[in-house]
C-alpha cells in the first residue's frame, strides 16, 4: 500500500478538517475548510480571535483527520496527521496562499484582502510531520498505516 499516494488522491476529494490543538493540557477540536500543497502541506483560514488560533500561538503543535462521512454498516476511510501549525503573517506569500484556496476550494482574491484587515480571517500552514491513514483503501482488508513525512522532506 503506498500511504503518500492514498493521502495525495484522498485529500482531492474532502474540503473540511478537523483540526485538534491544545493549550495548559486542554484540547480542543474544530472544523476548518482546508487547502494543500505539493508537498502535503496543509493550509486553513480562521480569525486570530478563535480558539484554535489562540491556542496555536501559544503552542503550534496541532493534529487532526480528514474524514469523508459513511453510512451504517459501511467501513469508514479517513487519514489523520500530526504537525505543526503557524499563522503566516508575511503578505508577500499571500498570493500563494489565494492560490491553494483557489485550486483547493474555488476561492477569489478577496481572501487576499480578507487577511489583510484587522479581524479578517488570517492564512495558517499545517506543515505536517506525520500521516495515518485507515479504512479499504486497497483491496478488501481494513488497513492502518503511517508515514513519517517532516514537512515533505524524504
Amino acid at each position: 500500500m503506498n500511504v503518500e499516494n492514498i493521502i495525495r488522491e484522498y485529500i482531492t476529494k474532502t474540503i473540511h478538517m478537523s483540526l485538534g490543538t491544545s493549550r495548559d493540557n486542554k484540547p480542543w477540536v474544530c472544523e476548518v475548510h482546508f487547502a494543500y500543497d505539493d508537498n502535503l502541506n496543509l493550509y486553513f483560514r480562521s480569525t486570530t480571535d478563535r480558539r484554535h488560533c489562540q491556542e496555536i500561538a501559544a503552542n503550534p503543535n496541532v493534529a487532526g483527520n480528514i474524514v469523508r462521512q459513511h453510512g451504517e454498516g459501511e467501513i469508514p476511510h479517513g487519514i489523520y496527521f500530526e504537525g505543526q501549525a503557524n499563522l503566516i503573517d508575511d503578505e508577500s506569500k499571500y498570493q500563494e496562499m489565494f492560490e491553494y484556496f483557489k485550486k483547493c476550494q474555488n476561492s477569489d482574491e478577496r481572501i487576499i484582502e480578507q487577511a489583510k484587515t484587522a479581524d479578517g480571517p488570517k492564512f495558517y500552514k499545517i506543515t505536517v510531520e506525520n500521516w495515518h491513514c485507515f479504512g479499504k483503501f486497497d483491496g478488501d482488508k481494513v488497513q492502518k498505516s503511517s508515514l513519517v513525512w517532516n514537512g515533505g522532506l524524504k
